[in-house]
């Protein structure tokens, strides 16, 4: 359950944060440099999908006070193809697959192949003018999330509170909060935004994020009643770069508390660790759609 709904409130993580903090130098404007590694963030998003990769989940449920309840540890072997992610189960607990695992798996992998290969008919005999409505679309969906990320960053007070050295690399620190009173166009971005706090560690030769930390201040709901996501949920995001050309996600940890369709609250605690990082060959197979 938390390996899905953690990716939901990471949508806030560019939403970061304000203390108290020393004065800036001239040209050291936070706004700015957020703005860019924001826009390089999109960049290794698109970039990502040209990568294979080693994702081991270890999730973890929690009671009431804390301690853990269920362990559930699963790596895979994911797979970018066009537009998609498919992933392949390696290990489950420390052990390979069961026989159960595996004909669920090939199952998935007959299912998603034969879908694939439907999309790339449509795409071969697909018009002029239907490529260009499709392209029209996904640029439409560019600018969306363009001008989401900056009401967001329109409605955040940003303070640089330092310079720092991460695994050799200098870096900005940069804390803020939601500047008190502003009204967000977008409801998302105000649910989201506006129920945040954190910090954002800025390459400073190469405007890279190079790691995120976000928590939640306040409830943050999701689809109506569908989830709320509670205080004091905790994501920390780490980002490793890859071929000289592209940072890509090493570690993502978090503590979770939340609450889905109105049932009784749920707690959990884990983390995504990203390894092997390679550029995609064409005999790759295709898995589980991630």
């Amino acid at each position: 359950m938390f390996a899905r709904a953690i990716w939901i409130p990471m949508a806030g993580l560019c939403a970061l944060l304000w203390v108290a903090a020393p004065p800036m130098r001239a040209g050291d404007d936070p706004k700015e440099i957020v703005r860019r590694a924001l826009r390089n963030d999109a960049r290794n998003r698109e970039l990502e999908h040209r990568y294979t990769y080693v994702k081991r989940d270890d999730m973890r449920d929690l009671n009431g006070a804390g301690a853990v309840t269920h362990r559930d540890s699963k790596t895979w072997e994911v797979i970018p193809v066009g537009e998609s992610r498919f992933r392949r189960l390696i290990e489950h607990d420390g052990r390979p697959p069961s026989a159960k695992e595996q004909r669920e798996q090939e199952a998935l992998q007959r299912k998603r192949e034969a879908e694939r290969r439907k999309t790339e008919d449509l795409r071969a005999r697909e018009t002029p003018e239907a490529r260009q409505k499709r392209l029209d679309a996904k640029e439409r969906s560019r600018g969306r999330a363009r001008r989401e990320r900056d009401e967001a960053l329109d409605g955040m007070d940003l303070r640089l509170v330092g310079e720092e050295l991460i695994d050799g690399v200098p870096v900005w620190a940069i804390d803020g909060a939601p500047r008190p009173g502003y009204k967000f166009k977008s409801t998302l971005v105000a649910r989201i935004i506006g129920n945040m706090k954190g910090r954002i560690w800025v390459a400073k030769d190469s405007y890279q994020p190079v790691r995120i930390d976000a928590e939640t201040t306040g409830t943050i709901s999701l689809g109506g009643v569908l989830a709320r996501v509670q205080k004091g949920t905790r994501v920390h995001t780490e980002f490793t770069y890859v071929n000289g050309e592209v940072w890509l996600p090493k570690l993502v940890s978090f503590r979770l508390s939340a609450r889905f369709m109105l049932l009784k609250g749920v707690h959990g605690e884990g983390e995504f660790a990203f390894s092997d990082h390679k550029k995609f060959t064409v005999d790759s197979r295709f898995v589980e759609d991630e």
